[in-house]
């Protein structure tokens, strides 16, 4: 287990998820903390505020990304599937070598960013094979695992769970269980995705639910961390609520509020 020294004095961590690109104000996402954690969510694929940014337009155009984002967000996944193998049909390449040449660009930026040090776990729409290549020695991957900072233990859990959308980390729920199982008791639990309760993981823009953890959930009423933190809803129909006694709190969509949320004690 790897530590940052505690002293006699405060400790101060910021925490983002959902970077999905916003490698400029990751810059300055961990001044005056003792360390940066990011839940992950690195890639921009697509930004459905902004259809002209992301990989998906940079290889097919805001036209077709407009397209994409009207059938996915009225649930038409198959439709959705089906409009996407003819653009790739048209244009003749190889849809993972596209794909990973446009990440490992945003990664080579992104990973540059990170202050010294970062405690970092994957989103749903990351690709962790390619992370070593760009994790420096101030940067600590974690998922499934613990690491103590300023005298508290944070245990981290990557990744999502299945869903028709097929993001590169989505796993099963036994895979994800056994993970958040690896943890044990923490006092602040770090996550990619909510616990499954309605009201966190309903997105008010999207319109939708989005998967949350029943294991996490469970974890959390069992193990009483004192914070349990994530990100992956972008617009939640609460941001934050207690269950028993840890509060828990989605810290914000990173890409669009470029803001930190803040951890002293």
């Amino acid at each position: 287990m790897a530590s940052t020294p505690a002293g006699n004095r405060r400790t101060r961590v910021h925490v983002v998820s959902d970077v999905h690109g916003n490698a400029r104000d990751l810059a300055t996402a961990g001044d005056g903390a003792d360390a940066l954690i990011c839940l992950g969510d690195l890639v921009l694929f697509l930004d459905y505020a902004d259809h002209s940014r992301g990989i998906f337009p940079d290889l097919f155009g805001t036209e077709n990304a407009d397209r994409i984002v009207e059938l996915r967000t009225a649930r038409r996944f198959e439709e959705a599937r089906a409009f996407q193998a003819r653009l790739w049909a048209g244009i003749g390449t190889d849809r993972a070598s596209a794909i990973r040449r446009a990440v490992r660009r945003q990664y080579a930026e992104l990973f540059a960013a990170f202050p010294d040090p970062t405690y970092a776990t994957y989103g749903n729409v990351d690709i962790p094979a390619l992370w070593p290549e760009y994790a420096g020695p101030g940067t600590t991957v974690l998922d499934g695992e613990r690491v103590e900072i300023g005298g508290r233990v944070f245990g981290f859990v990557g990744g999502g769970l299945r869903t028709p959308m097929r993001t590169p980390y989505e796993i099963d729920d036994e895979e994800y269980a056994a993970k958040i199982e690896a943890v044990g008791e923490v006092d602040v639990l770090c996550t990619h995705i909510p616990p499954e309760v309605p009201e966190l993981v309903y997105d008010t823009v999207a319109r939708r639910f989005e998967r949350g953890s029943r294991a996490l959930l469970d974890a959390i009423r069992r193990t009483r961390p004192r914070y349990a933190l994530f990100g992956h809803v972008h617009q939640p129909l609460v941001r934050r609520m207690r269950i028993g006694a840890t509060e828990c709190v989605n810290v914000g969509h990173f890409a669009s509020r470029g803001r930190p949320w803040v951890l002293e004690w």
